[in-house]
């Protein structure tokens, strides 16, 4: 096996000055720093994970626990991690990775450009023998990202073997908020879900979601953009999304963060999951040759201090 470039290398490669350097980040974990006129973002290359954005003149997007280990093998608690090939447990073997095996995975940067007021980067990987020892398939991995006052993010999976493939996906999008009991989500009403905090039972969603104990819902069969309100911070986000059929909406709250070794107790607060996936039933089919993609658009605009 090859060894990983340094920093150094992946900067002569695709560094862009004043636009995009390659640092080494949290951990030592090689990361992606990018600064455009609209905003500013940082993308590891551990999960291909994207942990902060900030659009010119607004405040952090996204939520990154001060908690999180930062080691090779272990999964970033915060940012938009990449869930895949299975949502939450695997089904069929409780011992393998919660969520997948790519979001703690090295992947390869691809390319960084610049272009106009924004910059695209992009990384992949692919099926190895690691991989293979929790799912025998033979696939391939493209994230790429649209770094600018709109943040878009484009996930494709591609089928390399000569098998068809069924898998589950997810962007697992952590925002940062002011105050996760002051918030009312949009979007969603009238939709049904699966409710993971009882037993996976199917609900149905009655008017807007407001935060008051423990979250966890799948909802089902569902295109929607959705628009998270946070009066505290005066701001609206809304998440829009291609190619995704279910939209997961998730808070730990004060018992579930307890729980959690890498978040703080008190995190859960500041912290709001709302993310474009394919997951359960509505999982991907895949045959040999193809692929699949899926894209999601976040925007952030200023709202009144009263807005509900």
């Amino acid at each position: 096996m090859s060894e990983s470039p340094t920093v150094e290398e992946l900067n002569q490669r695709f560094a862009i000055t004043g636009v995009a350097q390659i640092t080494a980040g949290n951990g030592g974990l090689p990361r992606v720093c990018v600064s455009t006129p609209a905003a500013t973002a940082e993308i590891y290359m551990h999960g291909a994970q994207l942990t902060s954005w900030r659009p010119r003149g607004a405040e952090e997007v996204i939520f990154l626990s001060e908690q999180s280990p930062w080691k090779e093998g272990h999964a970033i608690r915060g940012g938009i991690p990449i869930c895949f090939p299975w949502f939450r447990n695997k089904a069929d073997d409780p011992n393998a990775p919660s969520h997948g095996f790519v979001r703690t995975k090295a992947w390869q940067l691809d390319s960084v450009e610049s272009k106009g007021d924004s910059a695209v980067v992009s990384l992949s990987t692919a099926s190895d023998a690691a991989t293979r020892a929790w799912w025998p398939h033979d696939f391939r991995l493209v994230h790429r990202l649209t770094i600018g006052a709109e943040l878009t993010q484009e996930l494709v999976v591609s089928n390399s073997g000569t098998a068809p493939l069924r898998f589950e996906e997810a962007l697992h999008t952590y925002y940062r908020v002011a105050a996760a009991e002051s918030l009312r989500i949009t979007g969603l009403d009238g939709v049904d879900y699966l409710d993971n905090t009882d037993a996976n039972r199917e609900k149905r969603q009655e008017g807007d979601i407001v935060f008051t104990g423990q979250t966890d819902r799948a909802y089902l069969d569902t295109t929607h953009a959705v628009e998270i309100s946070d009066p505290t911070m005066r701001r609206r986000i809304r998440l829009a999304k291609e190619d995704s059929r279910t939209t997961v909406v998730w808070n730990p709250w004060k018992e579930g963060a307890r729980s959690l070794a890498d978040l703080g107790d008190d995190e859960w607060r500041t912290m709001a999951c709302v993310e474009a996936g394919n997951i359960r039933s509505f999982a991907v089919d895949l045959v040999p040759g193809k692929q699949h993609s899926m894209k999601t658009s976040i925007q952030v605009a200023e709202a009144p201090r009263d807005s509900t």
